[in-house]
C-alpha cells in the first residue's frame, strides 16, 4: 500500500459482477499502469478469483466475517478470500459494520496470513482507538454522505483535520478519507487536508465514463502529494 492510496468499492451495482465488472477493472488497471499509481478494487467476494486472474491490481473483499472454519453457511472468511486471489478487506464498513472484539480478531487473522486491512470508522474519535489494532490504514466515512454526492473534504473538513490529528499518535498507519467524493476537487482537497489517500464507490460505478472520473481522481490525487 502506497500513498496516494485510492480505492473502488465496488458495492453491489449492476456493473459490480460478470463481465461488466471485469471490463471496468481492465480499464482501471490501464490507468493505474499509465499514471503509475496502485489502484486497491474491493469487489463482490463472487468476483475475487476472476478479477485477480486477470487483473493486475490488488483484489480486496469488501467484507470478512469474525467466524472460525466450520459449520458457518453464508460466511466469507479471511481464508477464503486469500485462496480466492485477495490481497486484502474492508472491515466494518458502515454498510457491514462489527463489534470492536470482531474487528480485533479479524486484523489478527488477515496479519497472519498476510492479508492488508483498511478498516472504516464513521467518526474522527475512532480513528486513535482503531488505530492500536494495527490495520494498514482507516478509511473514515461520515454515513450520512456516503453516496450523496457531497463530500467530506467540502462538507466537514475538520472530519479529516481531527482525524489526521489522531492518526499522528499510531505510526506506520494510512489514512485514507472517503463520503460523498465525486470530483478531483474532492480528492485534492481531501489529500491537502492530510489524508494519504481516498475511497470512491457510486462516483466511479455509477459514471457512464467511470474511466475518466477514475483518471480525473489520479490526476488530483498526484497534484496534491506533489
Amino acid at each position: 500500500m502506497k500513498p496516494p492510496i485510492i480505492i473502488i468499492n465496488f458495492k453491489a451495482y449492476e456493473n459490480s459482477f460478470g463481465n461488466s465488472a471485469l471490463e471496468l477493472s481492465k480499464k482501471i488497471e490501464k490507468l493505474s499502469k499509465e499514471y503509475s499509481v496502485e489502484i486497491i478494487l474491493s469487489v463482490p467476494a463472487t468476483m475475487i478469483y476472476r478479477i485477480s486472474n486477470e487483473v493486475d491490481l490488488p483484489i480486496y473483499a469488501q467484507h470478512v466475517d469474525a467466524v472460525p472454519l466450520g459449520a458457518h453457511t453464508g460466511a466469507v472468511l479471511p481464508e477464503m478470500i486469500k485462496d480466492a486471489g485477495a490481497k486484502g478487506t474492508l472491515i466494518n464498513h458502515s454498510e457491514k459494520r462489527l463489534r470492536a472484539d470482531e474487528i480485533d480478531d479479524i486484523i489478527k487473522r488477515l496479519k497472519a496470513l498476510n492479508l492488508e486491512s483498511i478498516l472504516c470508522v464513521d467518526r474522527y474519535e475512532l480513528v486513535y482507538p482503531f488505530s492500536l489494532l494495527r490495520p494498514n490504514a482507516i478509511l473514515i466515512e461520515p454515513p450520512e454522505l456516503i453516496g450523496t454526492g457531497i463530500s467530506v473534504s467540502k462538507a466537514k473538513p475538520e472530519v479529516i483535520t481531527r482525524a489526521v490529528d489522531e492518526i499522528r499518535k499510531t505510526n506506520g498507519v494510512y489514512l485514507i478519507a472517503g463520503a460523498g467524493i465525486t470530483s478531483g476537487e474532492d480528492v485534492y482537497k481531501a489529500i491537502k487536508l492530510g489524508a494519504q489517500g481516498i475511497g470512491v464507490a457510486s462516483a466511479v460505478m455509477k459514471a457512464k465514463e467511470p474511466e475518466k472520473v477514475v483518471e480525473d481522481f489520479i490526476i488530483n490525487a498526484l497534484k496534491a502529494m506533489s
